[in-house]
């Protein structure tokens, strides 16, 4: 996850980010064999910064494993990935560690809190490796939770939280150092439909404000509820709609140039 805010980020992060042009997050060709086992089978796939976009399939459709390799958890067994315009593939570990600290926040659907710990606590983690101090590191803590509209349950460990507010503190969490991409595999798979429907729309105010969100899910209902589904089957991308956004939107400019050509 993002371990600094933008203007406390070191100068070689601010030029890495400067020469992200083009998608902040793009696949090439990408594949990912476990043995005998192709897991993804040539992804390509890009992301537009701020966009807010459902990955969406079946178990062991691949969506997990990139979700993996798109959060620099894991590598690919060929292709490329580049992240806020670094190819990670030419990273050491320390120097992927960096760009995940720096550019990525993760939220996982079973919360992965500290149970021993205060809401503030758990967010503050999120800043351990960004070399930020202990008493600035809680004062972006109780900002995070006040922006995902925790701030009264500050104190409050995960035992004396709801579902949906452990939720709330685990994107608190991701979102403390303002990362450029923000990954939540199945956000509301363990909570009430209510409690879901907060999540969501707390994800989609994030998004607004510019946050790139990348929604893992297998619940069909929620990928249609956000602006662009990309639909995975047997470790390939089987559909994007934005792909076919784009062709629909050329077949249409065509369809109006050769009318007026009459």
């Amino acid at each position: 996850m993002s371990g600094q805010t933008p203007g406390a980020r070191s100068a070689g992060a601010r030029s890495a980010g400067a020469r992200a042009a083009g998608p902040v997050l793009s696949l090439r060709d990408v594949t990912k064999t476990y043995g005998d086992v192709g897991a993804l089978r040539g992804v390509t796939l890009d992301v537009a910064a701020g966009e807010l976009v459902a990955v969406v399939g079946p178990s062991g459709s691949g969506k997990s494993t990139m979700l993996n390799i798109v959060g620099t958890l894991d590598r690919p067994t060929a292709g490329t990935v580049t992240i806020a315009g670094n190819d990670v593939a030419t990273m050491t570990d320390d120097a992927l560690s960096l760009l995940r600290a720096q550019h990525i926040g993760f939220v996982f659907q079973h919360f992965h809190l500290q149970a021993g710990a205060t809401a503030a606590e758990n967010v503050a983690d999120g800043l351990l490796y960004s070399g930020t101090s202990r008493s600035e590191r809680r004062r972006r803590a109780l900002e995070a939770l006040d922006r995902v509209g925790l701030g009264h349950r500050v104190h409050h460990r995960p035992p004396e939280l709801s579902g949906g507010e452990k939720q709330r503190v685990a994107i608190a969490r991701a979102v403390v150092g303002a990362p450029t991409i923000l990954l939540a595999d199945e956000p509301t798979g363990a909570l009430d439909t209510a409690s879901g429907a907060a999540v969501l729309a707390l994800l989609r105010d994030l998004n607004a404000s510019g946050t790139t969100v990348l929604v893992i899910t297998h619940d069909l209902e929620l990928a249609a509820s956000l602006p662009r589904q990309v639909r995975m089957r047997d470790g390939l991308v089987q559909e994007d709609s934005a792909a076919t956004t784009a062709a629909t939107t050329t077949a249409a400019a065509l369809a109006v140039s050769i009318g007026g050509a009459r």
